[in-house]
């Protein structure tokens, strides 16, 4: 839309979240507003809450980005926008995404905010909350109840009614704003907007509405300015029967929208109607093969989505995925009224839905190459999408199996991509669904073991399991039994029943041999296997497995499952004294397994890197990188990490910390660690380690150490096994 904000808006320039908090915004793309910014600015320096209220189209979600990129709070400005969810129920899990968070423990999302919350000073913007207000308002009293430097921007077309809540309505434009928006976006369209009588008669009409005059300006490369008047003004006087002056903004809005959907050729309007079924961002694939058909040839569509881009009703925004398209929540809504009234909605659900789950099942197969990091892009934009059609999916009794393919295929996202509490959810739901297909539910079934272990729910973890075996015994299905084998042998190991854990993986691999199975779950079997050997003091045998994994995984580009290879590696390089080689294993490691939001893998590594640190003679570092990880372990679940096995490599590097730098120091760079943020930390870990340490003294520099002697009772790396089994 050319830079302004309307409701359903996520892009505009300012991204659902970013990195370090800021939301950047294009200088030229804001028009007008000057006096509602300044009442914004002062409303947020005087409230906790402030939500900024108006009709559909007013520019709301634009006002408010400007409004959020004047503050400066020490932890960042966060937006989070919820015009794409569906289910109130999914509020808590997008705001823990928005926020950049990622919690592998059984905790609520509601426990894992108010942990990040509590000590932190950041403003969270919440946009397009209005179907969702129940839900948002009160999760938003809860959140500034419980966390006392959090303050909210919500903006919606109504308030939230939360105690302490300042709105701040936002009208249309003035007259000589709305003209100079008109001229602006005319100019874009390299069109004239007609003399400023016209100009200024033609923004009356549409009541000085943002979208409205986007949509008037995406006519003028095709019609005049007076034959816009015109139009227009009869549709004006076929709904209204005259009047003006009474007519209702919101009734303005639509006029305007119904207005432009009449301008649109039969095929525009089927294909504005089509497009509703998308929530989020869509690609030009995805339309062609929903969209097509019945009325709209695919070969067709491009040319047809062409037009509606070029009439702004739909937008083409930049995603991680590559080039995206949307179409704004106002506009959607209104294709949904004709899309059901032509009696063709749940036939474009269901294709939505095939796509879906076809786009899910290629993406799998597809995570087992060098496309790993451009599948987890692809699905982190596609996710609001994918929702959906788990939704219908798993509602749809006669074809409830696709809804329990679709939960199953998307394994290597909840596990490998740090969503394991929203896996955890659809899955649940998937295996409760007796659909009479044997093979997608026995699939849902172990990755929800898969989901749970590393939750460290070992109870319904067993559950589960231990029916997906009975049942793939039953059905003589290999694969099923091969990867309940595999799930089995992991939980026995992070149970410390290594003996059994090793018969297991040892088996399940024989079964992955049998039916030529070889993928990332299957490295990550032999990776188990190899921490069951470090666990039981054979490291070199633990060393040539995992090397034999980074081969295999350097053969096929596979980085996810090579990144917990690579800790093993690291460790046992570490034990030889090749420190150099141990950075470097881990630097690596850490890298990888941050850009998949794989929480474990950045945790295990962040802490070898701290044991690596002060064995190079920078304890200070070390404690400050020890710090980091105790801020990320809450989120990663202690019963995973809570043996004595695990603990040596930690104990050692504090214990020689302390001696080096004495308790207080060592407790000083420990806190300094703590209040970094898990992507400082990691950016500290990887690029700023050294020129970040304190100075060393005198004693510290003398003892500089090199790796021990004698290696500890059991490797670490356990769990590094956790995390992908």
């Amino acid at each position: 839309m050319g830079g302004i904000g309307y409701d359903g808006a996520t892009a505009d320039g300012v991204p659902p979240s970013c990195v370090d908090g800021n939301l950047p915004l294009e200088p030229d793309a804001f028009v007008g507003r000057a006096a509602e910014l300044d009442e914004l600015s002062r409303a947020l320096g005087a409230s906790r809450l402030v939500t900024v209220t108006g009709p559909g189209g007013v520019g709301k979600s634009r006002l408010a980005a400007r409004a959020a990129a004047r503050c400066a709070p020490r932890d960042g400005v966060w937006r989070v926008e919820l015009a794409a969810l569906g289910d109130a129920e999914f509020v808590d899990h997008v705001v823990v995404e928005g926020l950049g968070l990622t919690d592998h423990t059984t905790r609520l999302p509601r426990e894992t905010l108010l942990d990040h919350l509590a000590e932190r000073r950041l403003l969270l913007v919440l946009d397009g909350f209005e179907h969702l207000v129940d839900a948002c308002a009160e999760l938003v009293a809860d959140l500034l109840r419980r966390a006392p430097g959090l303050q909210v921007l919500a903006v919606g077309r109504r308030a939230l009614s939360v105690a302490g809540e300042r709105l701040v309505p936002l009208t249309p434009l003035a007259e000589d704003e709305a003209v100079r928006l008109l001229a602006v976006r005319a100019g874009q369209h390299a069109a004239s907007a007609g003399d400023e009588e016209q100009m200024r008669e033609l923004c009356r009409r549409l009541d000085g509405i943002p979208l409205a005059i986007e949509l008037a300006a995406g006519r003028l490369d095709v019609l005049s300015p007076g034959q816009v008047l015109e139009r227009l003004g009869d549709r004006f006087r076929l709904l209204t029967g005259g009047g003006r002056d009474a007519l209702p903004r919101h009734r303005t809005l639509r006029t305007a929208i119904g207005w432009s959907h009449e301008l649109c050729t039969p095929e525009e309007r089927l294909l504005w109607a089509r497009l509703s079924v998308f929530t989020g961002h869509f690609d030009l694939e995805a339309v062609e093969y929903v969209c097509g058909g019945n009325g709209l040839a695919a070969g067709d569509v491009l040319d047809v989505l062409s037009a509606l881009l070029a009439q702004s009703v739909v937008t083409r925004e930049e995603t991680p995925a590559g080039a995206r398209y949307r179409m704004l929540d106002t506009l959607r809504a209104y294709g949904t009224e004709w899309l059901e009234g032509a009696g063709d909605a749940e036939r474009l659900a269901r294709r939505h839905r095939d796509w879906y789950v076809g786009l899910a099942t290629w993406c799998e197969l597809d995570w087992f190459s060098p496309r790993q990091r451009e599948i987890a892009a692809r699905v982190e934009v596609d996710l609001p999408n994918l929702r959906r059609a788990l939704e219908v999916g798993l509602t749809d009794p006669e074809e409830a199996h696709l809804g329990q393919h679709l939960a199953g295929s998307l394994w290597f996202s909840w596990v490998g991509c740090g969503r394991l509490a929203e896996g955890r959810h659809w899955l649940e739901q998937a295996v409760r669904i007796d659909s009479g297909h044997e093979q997608p539910r026995l699939k849902a079934l172990w990755v929800l073991a898969h989901v749970t272990i590393l939750q460290g729910d070992t109870v319904p973890a067993l559950a589960a399991l231990q029916e997906c075996r009975r049942k793939a015994e039953r059905a003589a299905n290999p694969t099923a039994l091969a990867y309940a084998e595999h799930r089995a042998g992991c939980l026995a190991l992070i149970t410390d029943d290594v003996s059994r854990a090793e018969t297991l993986l040892r088996s399940a691999l024989e079964r992955y041999d049998g039916i030529g199975e070889l993928n990332s779950n299957v490295l990550m079997a032999r990776i188990e296997l190899a921490m069951a050997r470090a666990f039981q003091e054979d490291l070199p045998d633990a060393v040539r497995m995992c090397e034999d994994v980074r081969r295999v995984c350097e053969e096929h580009g596979e980085r996810w499952a090579r990144t917990y290879a690579l800790y093993v590696l690291a460790y046992a390089s570490w034990g030889e004294g090749d420190l150099a080689g141990a950075r470097k294993l881990l630097t690596e490691c850490l890298d990888g397994a941050h850009g998949f939001s794989d929480l474990l893998g950045s945790v295990l590594a962040l802490e070898l890197l701290a044991l690596v640190t002060v064995a190079e003679g920078r304890a200070a570092e070390a404690a400050v990188l020890q710090g980091a990880a105790d801020r990320m372990w809450p989120s990663v679940g202690l019963r995973l990490f809570g043996s004595a096995h695990y603990n040596t490599p930690h104990e050692l590097c504090e214990a020689r910390a302390r001696e080096r730098l004495g308790d207080e120091r060592y407790e000083e760079s420990v806190r300094l660690g703590a209040r970094l943020g898990r992507d400082e930390a990691v950016r500290r870990a990887l690029h700023g380690a050294a020129a970040a340490a304190p100075a060393s003294g005198t004693a510290e520099r003398q003892a500089a150490a090199g790796a021990p002697t004698q290696q500890p009772a059991a490797s670490p790396a356990r769990e590094g096994g956790e995390t992908a089994g």
